[in-house]
């Protein structure tokens, strides 16, 4: 049995994630901390936690805990992990992994020091929707693959950003920058997911519409191994409209078309139009936990390492450049 502690219950261990601790088989949620104790004791209370406090140390001091569940906003991650870490304890931790590049090898340097494991919640790599892209990908059904499009435009309060939170995703000091850094890790870790390793990388980002010195536009380019160039583009200052969340993969014999915050892929080839749908879980991050227990439990490889968080936070802060 895992039993878990979290730092940090705020909202996207709500639904999101939260609830599947205690769901999943031989896991338990044992303990939760947010510096407001009184939301603290008042999450423990709803969702049957038997124990809360409003310091996280405290947390990392009780007995029968095994694994920490790090969902603070970025600009404590490195703190959180790298004192779970040293006292021995596995993590799992919210992504963006950390505030930049720099911060994400302290927590890589922190693990390899320590007895504990260290994975990053890059939580749609274990939806259903995105292993049939991996096994499209891998069966070769669109042929070679020549090139990836990928567009997120959204207004300036993005309907994707959960209700109520959005103030700290536009303030860098918490969250490394604006909504391309809260938003863009689950499409760039998917990327990096599907082909490998980057042979090369460059972007840049503006601020387009406002002079508040958080970026609204971010585009940029990566190549992969067999000569895949991916092309992405996060606009959050577009008209209500004009909305769009498309990744579409062009191979040599057809496409692969789906929304990173979507439910359904569209595959065209030589035979027409295929259409699968599908349904994620009540608690999205319930696959990816399952496979973090069974990690911890040494059942499964890590299913995803600080190294490739690394990479994406390399890949990330080349294209948050400011330019203008």
């Amino acid at each position: 049995m895992i039993n878990w502690g979290i730092i940090g219950c705020g909202d996207v261990t709500e639904r999101k994630s939260g609830p599947a601790f205690n769901k999943v088989n031989g896991s338990k949620l044992l303990a939760v901390a947010r510096r407001d104790a009184e939301k603290a004791a008042d999450y423990a209370r709803r969702h049957g936690v038997e124990r809360w406090s409003g310091d996280a140390y405290a947390l990392l001091e009780m007995k029968d805990i095994d694994a920490i569940y790090v969902a603070t906003p970025p600009s404590s991650h490195l703190e959180y992990v790298c004192a779970a870490l040293e006292k021995g304890f596995s993590v799992y931790v919210e992504k963006p992994v950390a505030l930049n590049t720099a911060e994400a090898l302290k927590m890589a340097e922190a693990a390899q020091a320590s007895a504990g494991k260290l994975v990053v919640a890059h939580y749609r790599r274990r939806l259903p929707l995105f292993l049939k892209v991996k096994e499209l990908l891998e069966q070769k059904v669109i042929g070679e693959i020549r090139t990836v499009q990928m567009r997120l435009w959204q207004s300036i309060k993005p309907a994707l950003v959960t209700t109520g939170a959005a103030n700290w995703r536009t303030n860098p000091a918490i969250s490394g920058g604006g909504y391309f850094h809260d938003l863009a890790p689950h499409q760039l870790d998917l990327m990096l997911y599907f082909f490998g390793e980057p042979v090369h990388y460059d972007g840049f980002s503006q601020c387009q519409a406002g002079d508040d010195g958080v970026a609204d536009q971010t585009s940029g380019t990566i190549l992969f191994a067999d000569k895949i160039v991916f092309n992405g583009s996060w606009c959050f200052n577009v008209a209500d409209t004009d909305t769009i969340d498309e990744c579409e993969i062009i191979g040599s014999a057809g496409s692969i078309r789906f929304a990173v915050f979507g439910q359904r892929i569209v595959v065209k080839d030589g035979n027409g139009e295929q259409v699968f749908e599908f349904e994620h879980p009540e608690h999205v991050q319930q696959p990816m936990i399952a496979s973090v227990v069974g990690f911890f439990n040494g059942q499964e490889e890590n299913p995803c390492t600080i190294e490739e968080a690394v990479e994406l936070m390399k890949i990330m802060d080349k294209f948050a450049r400011l330019t203008v």
